[in-house]
C-alpha cells in the first residue's frame, strides 16, 4: 500500500507519516522499484498504535518508550503502567491549570458589562504586569 493509502487507512496524514519515519518513531518504509514508499500490515498496525497514543495525549517521547515496550515480548507490564501513570499525573496537572484559567476568565467576563462603554475588566487584567491580578501566580 502506498503512503496515500496508508494515510487514509490510519487517519494520519502522509506528511506526519514521513515525519514519524524521519524521527525513527516508525521504521523506514520499504520502497518500490520506482522509489515509492510501500507499507505493510505491520506498518499500519504501528501507525494505528501511534494515532491512538496521540489521541490519549502521549508525547512522541512517551510513544517511543511505549512502542519499544510493545515490541518487546519480555517486557514487564509495570514499565508500561509507570509511563501511563506519569502521563495521568501530567494530565491532572494540566486539567488543574485549565480549570484555574477558565475560572479566572469566567470571573472577568462576568465583571465586564459588555456595553458600549470602553471600560473592560478583561483588558485591564491583561494589561497588568505579571505577578498582579488574577494571574498573579503566573511565571
Amino acid at each position: 500500500m502506498n503512503i496515500g493509502q496508508a494515510a487514509q487507512a490510519t487517519g494520519i496524514s502522509a506528511k506526519m507519516i514521513r515525519y514519524y519515519e524521519s524521527i525513527d518513531l516508525i521504521a523506514p518504509s520499504q520502497r518500490s522499484a520506482a522509489g515509492y514508499r510501500s507499507y505493510t500490515g505491520n506498518d499500519l498496525h504501528a501507525l494505528h498504535f501511534i494515532r491512538r497514543g496521540r489521541k490519549l495525549g502521549f508525547s512522541l517521547g512517551q510513544l517511543r518508550e511505549l512502542m519499544s515496550l510493545w515490541r518487546d515480548a519480555g517486557r514487564a507490564s509495570a514499565d508500561v503502567k509507570q509511563i501511563a501513570l506519569r502521563h495521568v499525573a501530567e494530565l491532572e496537572r494540566r486539567i488543574a491549570e485549565l480549570t484555574t484559567m477558565r475560572d479566572s476568565l469566567s470571573h472577568l467576563a462576568q465583571a465586564c458589562h459588555g456595553d458600549h462603554k470602553p471600560d473592560c475588566p478583561i483588558l485591564q487584567e491583561l494589561a497588568m504586569p505579571l505577578g498582579e491580578g488574577c494571574c498573579a501566580d503566573d511565571s
